[in-house]
């Protein structure tokens, strides 16, 4: 077996790191260390003993041993590969930048990437991730980074950004959604029952905002048949209503999903919550009402810290004890992205890493997601073609907002942040008067995480 280091930044998470930890377990190939690393240090040591719990269970390969690192250049020291998933700030201040906007009429229903809070999510994490890219190039410059952050797009803009060598790409299992609902429409129509991981698919955009204009299965075009599918429940979605019960406050109908297609003739890859935040709000996310008729949900931030004190909870019950610890296959492709980047398998998978010319029509050297070639120490975007222009120009919009974030870090300089609230899609319907003051009491709600803009 291949012995190799990983750390992982974050390394308290509830999810991400729980979801590598099982995976990890049920890995024949590779075995060795996984340095946890967090700003709040209990987390991480429930998580480093809930995995070396999970590798002396019988189905376990035994292989790697979690520890704690006091310090982020400790965690990152000669390590072949970096895991980063943080929340930048604390559910706190996204109260304030995912809250506030409601107050003003915008409304988002995850308030991590575009919009308000994407704007300001950014502008905490940019630091952040500075600090985390300088870290990198000193103790590991040679190390394979995997970013699972949101925004994904300027967590990996800004990896780039301090450390132009780095070998990073950011991974987000949304696109994985679209190809299960392309399964399903294959399924309805032809009675094939396939995994999604058969279903082959371009992927053209930006991070939450990824369109597939190409669909197969094997030698079966989809594209026609999820019109078809489409077009059966455009007007009701295809969940019911007790199945979207029972996912609220996450999830949604795809009614905003099957309504982009009949305007594009392109599937919207991401999940509606993600897609309306992009857009202008009066087309999707105007009032609760309108929310309502798209049968999607708005998830309160207050519903994010019940999940994360649950998560703490379940920790401590099996770090310590009272519950059993468990492993499964998690169905995220971390692992397996590892295992191929080692060499020893080869895959095409979706990721985000900057514009190499695999997206003709979007500039050049900015972060896009595509499909990728993976390989032994190799990550080779796939050439996806033109987007169409419509989208094109709906997705430089955002482009130019990351642009003008990243002004604001290298400036130091809040008016360029204030520039890109200006002009966000969501926000425009809104007067210049309205913006600046939605802006001013958000920076005033975080203005600790903003620190080294108002120096």
């Amino acid at each position: 077996m291949k012995k190799i280091k990983i750390a992982y930044i974050g390394g308290g998470s509830r999810l991400w790191a729980r979801n590598l930890m099982s995976d990890l377990a049920l890995c024949t190939d590779i075995e060795g260390i996984v340095s946890l690393y967090d700003i709040v240090r209990e987390p991480a040591v429930n998580n480093s003993i809930i995995g070396n719990k999970m590798m002396e269970l019988p189905e376990a390969n035994h292989a790697f041993q979690f520890v704690v690192a006091d310090t982020l250049e400790e965690s990152l020291q000669d390590a072949d590969f970096v895991f980063i998933s943080i929340l930048p700030g604390t559910f706190e201040e996204m109260k304030a930048y995912v809250h506030i906007p409601e107050k003003y009429g915008v409304y988002q229903p995850v308030g991590d990437t575009a919009g308000p809070a994407g704007i300001f999510r950014s502008l905490i994490m940019m630091p952040m991730y500075f600090d985390i890219a300088i870290a990198i190039e000193f103790n590991c410059p040679n190390a394979w980074v995997i970013n699972f952050t949101n925004p994904m797009t300027m967590c990996v803009e800004m990896l780039y950004h301090v450390f132009p060598k780095i070998k990073a790409f950011g991974n987000c299992h949304e696109v994985f959604g679209t190809q299960r609902i392309l399964a399903r429409a294959l399924k309805e129509e032809t009675g094939i029952d396939v995994s999604h991981t058969e279903i082959e698919v371009n992927v053209q955009g930006i991070n939450h905002f990824t369109w597939i204009n190409y669909a197969t299965y094997k030698n079966i075009d989809l594209m026609p048949i999820y019109e078809k599918f489409a077009l059966k429940y455009k007007d009701k979605g295809w969940f019911t209503e007790e199945e979207l019960r029972k996912g609220a406050p996450w999830g949604g109908s795809d009614m905003v999903k099957f309504d982009l297609f009949f305007k594009y003739n392109t599937i919207a890859a991401a999940g509606d919550r993600h897609l309306v935040e992009f857009l202008p709000k009066e087309w999707y996310v105007e009032s609760p009402l309108m929310i309502q008729h798209w049968k999607y949900f708005l998830t309160p931030v207050d519903f994010r810290i019940e999940i994360m004190e649950k998560g703490d909870r379940s920790a401590k019950e099996i770090a310590y004890g009272s519950k059993p610890v468990e492993i499964h296959a998690s169905g995220e492709e971390g692992v397996e992205q590892v295992k191929a980047l080692l060499g020893f398998d080869k895959f095409i998978t979706n990721v985000n890493m900057p514009n190499m010319g695999q997206i003709p029509n979007l500039p050049l050297g900015r972060v896009v997601e595509t499909n990728a070639y993976f390989r032994k120490d190799s990550v080779q975007p796939v050439f996806s073609g033109e987007m169409k222009e419509e989208l094109v120009d709906l997705t430089l919009k955002h482009m130019e907002i990351h642009e003008l974030l990243m002004e604001a870090f290298d400036e130091k300089d809040l008016n360029y942040a204030m520039d890109a609230l200006m002009n966000d899609p969501l926000t425009e319907s809104l007067s210049p008067s309205v913006k600046r003051k939605m802006f001013r009491e958000i920076v005033d709600a975080i203005r600790p995480y903003l620190s080294c803009y108002l120096e």
